[in-house]
């Protein structure tokens, strides 16, 4: 989730401590924020081979600003960083770019390499049929991904905010291409 101003109890972390502890068949500590004392106590008591969940970063400012001090707060508590998270790889925010300038010991995690392999092959010779989807509420930044997308799509399927702005476009079109066929007939 997305909290907006600072903590909000629906976007608690809790949950997920408790739903790792019962797959993991282990105890999960919780920290009740990310930084501060409550996580350097908690990472500090933290028994060799446990787990630690930490409260939700967003409900901090400077995790969205990658403001340093966050990051260094956040990276006094690693001893190494892995990047799991392709999804979100591409923010500049503190635990994504922030902790691991700070951290010595990074990696790219599973489902990252996996992602990142993927669409290496994608970019390079795909198998045809080529078919992209694309949706998303905002449309800034997609034009690049479509300008490089289409010379190698074969199909392009829009999606979500992104097929609203193109219906409109396209119905703008269509009705400007009416009005200008019924000036000249």
């Amino acid at each position: 989730g997305r909290p907006k101003g600072g903590p909000d109890p629906k976007y608690s972390l809790r949950p997920v401590a408790a739903k790792l502890a019962e797959l993991l068949g282990t105890k999960v500590e919780f920290a009740s924020d990310c930084v501060g004392p409550a996580a350097g106590e908690a990472a500090a008591a933290l028994p060799p081979g446990g787990v630690l969940v930490l409260e939700n970063l967003r409900f901090h400012a400077g995790e969205t600003a990658n403001d340093p001090d966050f990051a260094d707060a956040l990276a006094a508590l690693a001893e190494a960083y892995v990047d799991d998270a392709f999804g979100s790889a591409h923010r500049a925010h503190a635990s994504v770019v922030g902790v691991p300038e700070r951290v010595t010991r990074k990696a790219a995690g599973r489902l990252m390499v996996r992602e990142v392999e993927a669409l290496g092959r994608l970019l390079g010779e795909p198998e045809r049929p080529f078919a992209g989807i694309l949706g998303g509420a905002k449309i800034e930044g997609k034009i690049e991904t479509l300008e490089n997308l289409l010379p190698r799509l074969n199909l392009l399927l829009l999606g979500g905010g992104m097929a609203n702005v193109w219906r409109f476009a396209t119905v703008f079109l269509s009705i400007a291409l009416t009005v200008q066929w019924a000036r000249k007939h």
